[in-house]
């Protein structure tokens, strides 16, 4: 059986949200929800050897959304936030170590407001985009997998920023943005506190001294799997160029899972729908499972 430590055992949680994404072309809805299904067909869950923890299955897709009605399915969005705290704080105390499949970005306020019950939790966010959006920097909010940095440190409407009154679920000076591309997006942080490194040029010493330290109780890691260059895997929603190759992920997420008060894990954002032979997600799971194992 795969360990992370002695005492925490990997357990697969699969969160097939898609609430949190734009539709990519009219009259469908983000295929995202499927990559579990597609991880799991590749032998993942197997060949980690690890704990099956099922599903939690997200409200239904709606995909009408005008600029100034909010974030787009928000209230589903948060009823899910809430369920998907619960299994992830239950996985804990069991002694599991979770690692979700999702499912879109927005699924980061689950795992981030179970943290927050128990304590102070830092958070590596791995994305080759900022997830920054809100009414400071942008005229409207809409699609909260753009938007779930801003909203898991306190930035957005109380119904998801503040539930069970928990307002930030994680401080500005606790998080670490790794892999970052978008130019514009790192103005974002200019005034925030939020810790990053753009591109490829990652230092997992950087990352250890925001994530291991005397005040915090632990962190969380979330993978958006666009951090990887597009030659890598290119099935995602906004591939972007200038990421990390395959051994560059590899040696950043299991060095990010080794270090202390490491709690959990989720990867997010990868499209079977826009991988029609399979092979994106097989690879896929290769490097998951080098990464982890």
């Amino acid at each position: 059986m795969t360990t992370i430590t002695p005492d925490k055992t990997i357990t697969v949680l699969d969160a097939p949200s898609n609430l949190g994404l734009r539709p990519l072309a009219p009259d469908t809805v983000p295929g995202c929800y499927k990559a579990p299904w597609a991880l799991r067909n590749a032998g993942l869950v197997q060949r980690l050897g690890a704990a099956d923890a099922g599903a939690l299955v997200p409200p239904r897709y709606v995909a009408t959304w005008t600029p100034g009605s909010g974030v787009r399915n928000g209230p589903a969005i948060a009823g899910y936030a809430r369920r998907l705290a619960d299994r992830v704080s239950a996985i804990r105390e069991e002694g599991g170590f979770p690692v979700l499949l999702g499912g879109d970005c927005s699924i980061l306020l689950g795992p981030a407001l179970a943290l927050r019950r128990s304590g102070r939790y830092g958070l590596a966010y791995l994305d080759a985009h900022s997830d920054f959006r809100h009414l400071g920097n942008s005229p409207h909010v809409g699609a909260a997998a753009g938007e779930d940095l801003a909203l898991v440190t306190g930035r957005g409407d109380g119904y998801l920023t503040d539930i069970d009154g928990l307002r930030p679920y994680v401080r500005d000076e606790d998080v670490i943005v790794l892999g970052v591309r978008d130019g514009e997006d790192l103005n974002d942080f200019a005034e925030s506190g939020i810790a990053h490194i753009p591109g490829s040029d990652i230092s997992l010493d950087d990352a250890s001294k925001v994530l291991v330290r005397d005040e915090l109780d632990g962190f969380w890691i979330h993978v958006d799997v666009d951090v990887l260059d597009p030659s890598v895997l290119s099935a995602v929603d906004s591939p972007t160029p200038g990421g990390l190759d395959a051994d560059q992920f590899i040696e950043l997420v299991r060095g990010l899972v080794g270090l202390p008060g490491a709690a959990g894990l989720e990867v997010t954002i990868f499209d079977p729908d826009l991988d029609e032979d399979g092979r994106q997600a097989a690879l896929l799971a290769d490097i998951l499972v080098e990464a982890l194992a």
